[in-house]
């Protein structure tokens, strides 16, 4: 819960202009809020009174918090609004490493960060301009961009590592928003519908309950069956900046609805094996991956990757890869253990998955060869390999999805290491 420090109001307050913009700023930080509600929180307050802080505190609770995992988010952000200073110089320096001096000995707690970010944003916008005088100060500028390149288009193509702290917030926000659908699998079991093969079973009983006479023949149609996703990505040293972002991918691909896998599994692994399925389960994507790093005891560390996928094999493959489950390895495949052992566990994955796709960072170079021994190890034994190094190629996923002839750069890289 929140530190309640006295609510210094001044001699002529707006009260509901304030709970108005506090409405604002948790909308931002993605609370679902609406009129309805900041008309409700303003009459709530009316009612109970705000001279007692910790009475504020739930009133305004109460008004705007409908799930567990919005608590936190609320809670910062009322710390931050109602007010404390020493905490707002921590977060802007949170927020602006350049700012020394001004930053405490901790780092930021799940949802703080989101929390200055939703109360910052639009702070240094520039002053609205009266129209006449901007039309008569500021030329008119005519631009050819037809040649030019957006700044969307170019951050989906931007490598992960050559990002600057805007650029991976931005690349953040656009990941929440990414999708990963997948078609359904052949299936025995039917179920009714309008149009279809001719359900005799069920015709026949419809016909026992009217004496026999059949009025209509009952149609049906083979019951959708979704696969399983399972994801094993490399938290190493060499994979970190690309491992935290494509954990923020995997975070939405684990709460979209309507995306069409059965269950999402996840599974990282330096020098040991560590599942955070029910990390991302959790709807706030800074509570959800600061309990994975906390689970995680190997980032940034080493690579054991034949080690890891053994313990997977034994372990959980069983357990998570039936329903034809399709497999997402996320790794740049520098190994320290033997080749022979890791070529073995890549086999038996590959038996074991309905599709295996590898994604390695280290595809974004032109002249990429498949020289170390640990890649040479696992490229026979995939499906499809692909690169894995910024928002665009994660895009690129859904093509290899929906086409199970797609192989990505593996025909290439198999030729390559024949010569």
């Amino acid at each position: 819960m929140a530190e309640h420090l006295p609510l210094d109001l001044p001699d002529d307050p707006k009260l509901a202009g304030n709970i108005t913009h506090f409405a604002r700023a948790l909308r931002r930080a993605g609370l679902p809020i609406g009129p309805g509600r900041v008309i409700d929180a303003i009459r709530a307050v009316q009612v109970a009174g705000f001279t007692e802080k910790r009475d504020f505190y739930w009133t305004l609770h109460a008004c705007f918090v409908n799930r567990p995992e919005h608590r936190r988010v609320f809670a910062q952000i009322f710390r931050l609004y109602w007010r404390d200073p020493r905490y707002l110089e921590h977060m802007m320096s949170a927020m602006l490493p350049a700012i020394r001096g001004v930053q405490e000995d901790r780092p930021a707690q799940a949802a703080e960060k989101r929390a200055a970010e939703a109360l910052l944003d639009g702070a240094e916008a520039p002053l609205p301009q009266d129209e006449d005088e901007t039309a008569q100060d500021d030329p008119l500028l005519e631009v050819d961009a037809s040649l030019t390149m957006s700044a969307t288009e170019r951050l989906r193509q931007l490598d992960f590592e050559q990002m600057s702290l805007a650029e991976i917030a931005q690349a953040k926000r656009m990941l929440a928003r990414l999708t990963l659908p997948v078609k359904p699998l052949p299936s025995r079991r039917a179920m009714a519908a309008p149009r279809g093969r001719i359900d005799a079973a069920r015709t026949l009983r419809g016909a026992l309950r009217k004496g026999g006479e059949m009025h209509h023949l009952a149609l049906k149609t083979p019951r959708p069956r979704y696969p399983n996703l399972v994801v094993l990505c490399d938290i190493s040293g060499s994979m970190s900046q690309y491992s935290r972002m494509i954990l923020h991918f995997l975070h939405a691909v684990s709460n979209a609805r309507g995306a069409g896998w059965a269950r999402v599994h996840a599974f990282t692994f330096g020098t040991r094996l560590t599942n955070i399925t029910r990390h991302l389960a959790t709807r706030d994507v800074d509570a959800a991956l600061a309990a994975a790093g906390a689970e995680a005891q190997d980032w940034e560390g080493g690579t054991r990757i034949g080690a890891s996928l053994e313990a997977f094999n034994r372990d959980w493959s069983r357990r998570v890869m039936g329903q034809g489950a399709v497999v997402l390895l996320i790794t740049d495949g520098l190994d320290r253990d033997a080749p022979e052992d890791l070529s073995r566990q890549m086999q038996r994955l590959h038996l074991t998955a309905r599709r295996l796709i590898w994604l390695n960072p280290l595809l974004r170079w032109d002249g990429f060869a498949p020289k170390a021994a640990g890649i040479r190890a696992m490229l026979p034994h995939v499906d499809s390999f692909r690169a894995g190094h910024s928002i665009g190629s994660l895009e690129a996923l859904a093509e290899a999805l929906s086409r199970p002839d797609d192989s990505g750069e593996k025909q290439r890289l198999l030729q390559a290491m024949e010569h």
